[in-house]
């Protein structure tokens, strides 16, 4: 075999006119043109090769290794869950044994009648006057309803200190806002009148339940 005269070979590549090239006449082509077209084609099936086979097999791979870590993370929680369950077992049976009884001191619809009158004994009970204890409009929250109750009496200081301390005590929960103290008849003196907003709470799961709105006077 003679060996390729480059050179001589480049300006036969030069001299090419490629309006006159034909793909039957290939065998003649110069080597350096037979070289370019091949690396062409080499390239072309290559980078169809990229694109219509490695690169789904690519994806599948990279989507099967996210899959893997995925079940590998969902396995390691469930391993935690089961070498656990007989400690969550009891925490829930304690969780629900404190909702039991955090529940059982909210009242319910037909307990707040009944606690307006403990309210109002509390009252009596420390001689005070009652101007108004009654109920204010409910507000719903997710999963409870505040019921507030506004509430005014007069009396001397350390009698409403006691009646306060007493509704404070109540078995039922109550939350006091909004104090509001001042002399009776706005003169100075022993007596004064307090005005004061207190809360309760009820679990409502269907929240379709709306307390109508009352009053307990003297």
């Amino acid at each position: 075999m003679k060996p390729i005269d480059w050179r001589l070979e480049w300006q036969r590549l030069r001299q090419i006119r490629l309006s006159e090239l034909s793909f039957e006449e290939g065998g003649s082509w110069p080597w350096l043109l037979r070289v370019l077209v091949c690396g062409v084609v080499v390239l072309i099936v290559a980078f169809g090769a990229q694109w219509f086979l490695a690169a789904p097999v690519a994806r599948e791979v990279e989507e099967a290794h996210a899959q893997v870590e995925t079940l590998k993370s969902q396995y390691a929680t469930r391993a935690f869950q089961a070498a656990n369950l007989p400690l969550l077992e009891r925490r829930m049976q304690e969780l629900d044994v404190r909702m039991g009884t955090l529940l059982s001191m909210l009242p319910t619809d037909s307990e707040v009648p009944a606690l307006l009158d403990d309210i109002s004994d509390a009252a009596r009970g420390q001689q005070l006057e009652i101007d108004f204890i009654r109920l204010a409009s409910p507000e719903a929250h997710p999963f409870y309803i505040t019921q507030p109750l506004d509430i005014q009496v007069r009396g001397d200081y350390h009698r409403l200190a006691a009646f306060i301390s007493q509704v404070a005590e109540l078995p039922r929960i109550v939350t006091l806002h909004d104090f509001t103290l001042a002399p009776a008849n706005g003169e100075a003196g022993e007596a004064l009148v307090l005005s004061l907003q207190a809360e309760t709470y009820r679990y409502e799961p269907e929240q379709n339940k709306v307390a109508s709105a009352g009053a307990v006077t003297p």
